[in-house]
């Protein structure tokens, strides 16, 4: 046999980088899936997380990233923050003002961190305002001017503090207000998928949805909020004529960081399997592990893993074990570990059937009664029927919001404002503004009208076709006993 000592080393980077990819975890995200503020559902969830984590050549998430790409978080308290602040203020009155703009523009970077209202808004202001100053000693009127603009497109009413500024600061600030009041505007209109959600721009709430403004054009971060549910915040382009925003609330409401990355779910239905793929798009990973805790308040529950993949929406692999407490059983946690990241089964470790309903979606055994049977609850079809028509009864509300608001300026445009024709004379600025406003607020309001009639359409089709809820059938058991034996009938309907 004859070797040859010739070789190709592009062959063998290839046939190595080859190599590589094939033992390449997929990144992956772990989420949990449920009520978020459940303290079992997070522990068990992060205890998952940090089995897969340790495992050699697995490519996952960090809760760490999750918040950063979401949520992302100030690197310390308000607290902290304001000291900063202070700290380069001192430093503008000791004429360091090159450290001064470097230091004010760290706090600002932190500063959009912050919960959205009124003390982020505050601590914005006083940054910007203190920025326009420094940046003015340091001859960068441009800049200055930019800085002051920051504070007068979202409140053009604001009043410098005579005891805090010099006369000509302030006889430029009110230059800058006057300039504004010309500069040509961009429509903003905003909606959401939750009814009067409250709009915040740079921190500072400006109205609720639906809402319409104008400000000047320029990059906004936009955040929507109502309760508890908060959007993702976004750095918003506000260009041209017009600038139309949808947000869905009720999906990016549901996401939280902490205490453990989780999408707060109903107890029943898939949308929490959809919302969590599209969460997975979002985050740029190749595949979703979903963990729920599903069973009675009180006793042992199944910890349940869903392996989601996020191009094809799909369900690889599903499976869980029983648990109690916070703690998951080390030795089925890792089996189940196993279980999603190769398909290997292991006797601790139930897996899902495609034909057979697991064990933590059963349903609750339910108590024997004599008097009357209890009724199956509704098909998944009919839940989907009445979220449907609940979309299109709401979107059909916003539309009535929105002709309310057009009413007011429908009534002051016949106020002077139309000739015998029933027309605007061009010369009518605030005649032509109205009737701007109202072919906009028509625009919307057909829209809202086509959706929601497309909704309660397809909401009562879903509801005809799907199947009612049923009574389990009645069986009634006889039992005869005498001399010569016992016996036993069984009758029903089936």
């Amino acid at each position: 046999m004859t070797f040859s000592s010739r070789f190709n080393p592009v062959a063998v980077v290839l046939a190595l980088a080859l190599g590589g990819m094939t033992q390449a975890a997929p990144r992956r995200a772990v989420l949990a899936s449920g009520d978020c503020k459940d303290a079992a559902l997070s522990s068990q969830t992060k205890a998952l997380h940090d089995t897969l984590s340790a495992r050699a050549g697995e490519n996952v998430l960090t809760p760490a990233d999750f918040a950063e790409r979401l949520f992302p978080p100030p690197s310390g308290s308000l607290a902290d923050i304001q000291r900063q602040f202070e700290a380069a203020r001192g430093q503008f009155y000791e004429a360091r003002y090159t450290r001064a703009t470097q230091a004010l523009g760290e706090v600002l970077e932190q500063v959009v961190r912050l919960p959205v209202g009124e003390t982020r808004w505050k601590l914005f202001v006083d940054t910007w305002l203190l920025q326009g100053m420094t940046l003015r000693a340091l001859g960068r009127m441009k800049e200055s001017d930019d800085a002051f603009l920051n504070v007068l497109r979202l409140d053009a009413q604001y009043q410098l503090d005579p005891d805090d500024y010099t006369p000509s600061t302030r006889q430029l600030f009110d230059k800058l207000r006057r300039e504004l009041a010309r500069t040509r505007k961009v429509r903003l209109s905003v909606t959401s998928t939750l009814l009067s959600s409250e709009v915040f721009l740079d921190g500072r709430s400006v109205g609720q949805t639906p809402l319409t403004l104008e400000v000047p054009p320029g990059t906004y971060a936009l955040t929507l909020k109502k309760a508890d549910a908060v959007s993702f915040p976004r750095q918003l382009s506000v260009q041209g004529e017009e600038t139309l925003v949808q947000v869905d609330l009720a999906y990016e409401g549901a996401v939280s960081a902490t205490p453990f990355p989780c999408l707060a779910t109903p107890e029943e239905g898939e949308q929490g399997l959809s919302h969590a793929v599209r969460l997975g798009g979002t985050l740029g990973v190749e595949e979703v592990i979903v963990v729920r805790l599903e069973g009675a308040s009180s006793g042992p529950k199944w910890l349940a893993a869903t392996v989601l993949n996020v191009e094809g929406a799909q369900k690889l692999r599903e499976g869980g074990f029983k648990t109690r407490g916070l703690d998951a059983p080390v030795e089925s946690l890792s089996a189940l570990v196993d279980f999603i990241t190769t398909g290997k089964e292991q006797p601790s470790v139930v897996v899902a059937q495609p034909n057979l309903q697991p064990p933590w979606e059963a349903p609750l055994p339910s108590a024997v009664s004599a008097t009357r049977p209890e009724p199956s609850g509704p098909s998944a079809t009919r839940v989907v029927s009445y979220v449907t028509l609940g979309v299109g009864v709401a979107a059909l509300a916003a539309a009535g919001g929105v002709r309310l608001s057009a009413e007011q300026e429908w009534a002051e445009l016949q106020r002077g404002h139309l000739n015998e024709n029933g027309r605007v004379e061009a010369d009518d600025d605030t005649g032509r503004r109205l009737v701007g406003q109202l072919s906009r607020k028509g625009q919307v309001l057909t829209g809202l009208l086509i959706g929601s009639g497309a909704a309660l359409a397809t909401g009562a089709v879903l509801f005809l076709v799907s199947p009612s809820p049923r009574a389990p059938p009645a069986v009634s058991v006889d039992v005869t006993a005498g001399p010569g034996g016992a016996g036993a009938s069984l009758s029903g309907t089936f």
